[in-house]
């Protein structure tokens, strides 16, 4: 990555849109490319001053105050994705709806919601690069490298708040769809497990049931049966890292093309029949509009393959 060196002091006047926003998640969107590490030392030494005075890195910033920012070494800006791209430019056939406020994605599977890890882009970066005139863009939410359907994200800082407080009291309601291995039991129309991260040497995270993980809930519904797979809908009630993927595992049913949490017996039957992904789909998203206060239902409709497989699966 080629960096240039930023030699002018900036100052910046906060927008009243970000009021509330802390001044480290600030200087963390300002200074692309800038190591965290270095954004918290600069704090900590007192070069970024607001309204001429210190502050720590949990300051929320208030409309119209003035941010300075001393000469730092920045990425160059050409290190965002071209749009010219095909998984960028793709990447508009897959909205599904978009206002001022906000922007509703069909997400493909594998591809991931933001770069890191080896990644050098994901969605909101090639969103950014597809929108290079909107200032603002954040995820509401995240959704797995391998699972596919609705996405949203934020094209103001109070939408994004209005969004966050709605998926903290869980108003937020999130339908996947999961093809899943074996007969799921009428009778089992919930799975509540505490969930455990961990994160391995090799970065990979893994979650597993624990005694001492988190509390977690999936709720299910049986949509349709096969000869030895069923289609169900998950309404995750809260939501932790790889949440229905663990659960279908816990309950005796591992999700279709899993190779974290699958069943390989199954994996190998689902490979058979065409299907070379996770079969976990977002299928639908229900929450209140920030500005028109009226529930929006947005639906992601199956992927091909995805529906290819449920041919092939009622064919059997």
């Amino acid at each position: 990555m080629t960096e240039q060196t930023s030699l002018k002091v900036q100052l910046i006047q906060v927008d009243p849109e970000l009021e509330g926003q802390r001044i480290d998640n600030f200087l963390r969107t300002q200074l692309k490319g800038v190591p965290k590490s270095l954004i918290y030392r600069v704090l900590r030494k007192g070069e970024v001053r607001v309204n001429k005075k210190r502050v720590k890195p949990d300051y929320k910033l208030q409309a119209e105050d003035l941010v300075r920012i001393p000469p730092l070494k920045v990425a160059e800006k050409s290190d965002a994705p071209s749009v010219k791209l095909d998984k960028v430019a793709g990447l508009e056939q897959h909205i599904l709806y978009e206002d001022e406020l906000l922007i509703a994605i069909n997400k493909p599977s594998g591809m991931a919601v933001h770069g890191g890890s080896g990644l050098s882009f994901g969605v909101i970066e090639a969103l950014r690069a597809l929108r290079p005139q909107q200032k603002f863009l954040e995820l509401v939410h995240r959704l797995d490298r391998d699972t596919s359907g609705c996405l949203l994200v934020a094209k103001r800082r109070s939408s994004l708040k209005a969004l966050h407080e709605q998926l903290r009291d869980k108003t937020v309601d999130k339908r996947y769809q999961a093809l899943v291995a074996g007969h799921w039991p009428d009778s089992r129309n919930k799975v509540r497990a505490p969930l455990k991260k961990n994160i391995l040497k090799s970065g990979e995270r893994m979650v597993s049931v624990s005694p001492d993980g988190k509390e977690s809930e999936t709720r299910y519904q049986i949509l349709e049966r096969f000869q030895n797979a069923t289609l169900v809908e998950a309404f995750p009630v809260t939501g932790r890292t790889h949440q229905i993927r663990v659960h279908c595992l816990h309950a005796g049913h591992a999700i279709a093309g899993d190779d974290k949490y699958g069943d390989e017996e199954f994996n190998q039957l689902t490979t058979g029949i065409g299907l070379k992904r996770l079969f976990l789909h977002a299928f639908t998203l229900s929450f209140v509009h920030p500005k028109t206060e009226q529930t929006m239902r947005i639906e992601a409709p199956l992927a091909p393959e995805l529906h290819a497989a449920l041919v092939k699966m009622r064919e059997r």
